[in-house]
């Protein structure tokens, strides 16, 4: 049954994803982070929806948008991520080892920067913006709801695995969830008017919370408790946010099952086996950048070619195991080269200058108290991001380009929601939930240019 569902859905719907292809971003981006089609047991789990569903909206984009609306919109991080693109098909195209399964997932990050790049597109308005917000958020949600309730329920069982796609992995299962906390948090923020969604998010969080401590993923509570700490530094209120923090610290510490803290006590051992793999892998790692400081050692060749750096000997025991970076960084460094290692930190830098830039407008009227929570919100998924992405072999993560898309969509919409509306309200203080005032001082100059210029 559920697999008549979803496939009656995904049917459905794709003629509006031909007429509005934001509708089909939508649809995909459904696809991609709420993973229906692994809920089902039948001919559903195997079929291509997000293939389907993608070629559509960009035929529905060049067939009825062309001309009207850019496929992408060109700024510091879509330029980068060209680059980073451009970098990796190098990287490639010289790789020592290349088979089917590698080709694959060269093809597939490709798709990552095309989405990304179409969602720059299509996200043109504040009310775009916010649906695909509430979109991620809703999904992502409804699997750390899920996973927090089966937890209390068992006692406290370890969650083994994600949905699937991008998050079946534990740990990237985990990662995705803190990512969202600040979604659930700002979004839900921005609700308070609605008690039943306001409530609604935050009780989320405390269930997300619960399921990222059941999949026993060291690098996501890492990046937890950096997301925590950076929320509650740009809250306004630190005094009162870091009682707050502590209050969940004991409660988290009286109630966390045993396996849990045991496994949570290891991270700063580095004698311990997992430990101790993650500092040899990060040594081989900076061998290979040694070695291959230009391109690297080429996209996932850091598996075949592990052994080789590591002076391990080649047995067929050896050969069978899995070898990864453990850190994110030192993939894109080790395999793809310093120019898309200098690529990837650029594009995380560049989040925090624009939400700087995306604050500031919001900070100067009432009326766009919006963005500078958007802002915030923004910042903390990204230091989530770069806190687990330490521990995790996440360098071509979908979620982070997506966001990265989001970032300057962000940054495009308060610019012109600024520009259009210089009635701006005068004189009162107001709170935007981070401790803000009215400073009428932005108006003027952007606001004349963007007259003159329609």
């Amino acid at each position: 049954m559920r697999d008549l569902l979803v496939f009656a859905i995904v049917l459905y719907l794709l003629p509006l994803s031909f007429r509005r292809p934001f509708a089909g971003l939508m649809l995909f981006s459904w696809l991609a982070y709420m993973r229906p089609q692994d809920l089902c047991w039948g001919f559903a789990r195997d079929m291509r929806f997000s293939f389907y569903v993608g070629l559509t909206m960009v035929v529905g984009w060049f067939v009825l948008e062309r001309g009207r609306k850019p496929f992408t919109r060109w700024d510091v991080r879509t330029l980068l991520m060209l680059a980073l693109g451009l970098l990796v098909t190098l990287s490639y195209a010289f790789a020592e080892h290349q088979n089917r399964y590698f080709t694959r997932y060269f093809v597939e990050f490709l798709k990552i920067i095309l989405v990304a790049w179409f969602t720059v597109g299509q996200v043109d308005s504040k009310e775009r913006l916010r649906a695909m917000l509430w979109m991620i958020a809703g999904c992502l949600a409804f699997y750390g709801s899920k996973g927090g309730v089966f937890g209390v329920l068992t006692g406290g069982a370890t969650i083994l695995r994600g949905p699937g796609g991008m998050m079946e992995d534990n740990n990237d299962f985990a990662l995705a969830l803190v990512m969202n906390i600040p979604l659930l948090w700002y979004l839900g923020h921005d609700e308070r008017e609605k008690p039943f969604i306001h409530k609604g998010t935050r009780i989320a969080i405390f269930l997300t919370v619960i399921t990222v401590a059941l999949t026993h993923s060291r690098g996501a509570f890492v990046a937890l408790c950096s997301m925590a700490l950076w929320i509650a530094w740009r809250s306004g209120r630190l005094f009162r946010a870091a009682a707050g923090l502590a209050f969940c610290g004991v409660l988290f510490v009286s109630l966390a099952p045993e396996s849990v803290l045991e496994r949570l006590s290891t991270i700063g051992d580095t004698q311990e086996s997992s430990a101790a793999a993650r500092l040899r892998s990060w040594a081989v790692a900076m061998k290979m950048v040694g070695d291959n400081p230009l391109l690297g050692v080429g996209l996932r060749n850091f598996q075949p070619r592990y052994l080789e750096y590591a002076g391990i000997p080649i047995d067929e025991e050896a050969r069978v195991k899995t070898y990864v970076a453990h850190n994110s960084y030192l993939q894109i460094w080790a395999e793809n080269g310093s120019l898309a290692f200098g690529c990837f930190l650029l594009m995380l830098g560049s989040v925090f200058v624009v939400c700087r830039k995306v604050y500031r407008l919001g900070r100067s009227r009432p009326d766009m108290a919006w963005a500078a929570n958007y802002a915030r919100m923004m910042e903390a998924t990204t230091v989530a991001y770069m806190a687990g992405a330490m521990f995790l072999n996440r360098g071509h993560f979908d979620l982070l380009y997506h966001w990265l898309a989001l970032v300057t969509s962000l940054y495009l919409v308060a610019r012109m929601h600024h520009a259009a509306a210089p009635e701006a309200q005068q004189g009162k203080a107001f709170r935007t939930g981070v401790a803000v005032r009215w400073k009428p001082r932005l108006e003027g100059g952007l606001v004349a240019r963007w007259g003159r210029a329609h």
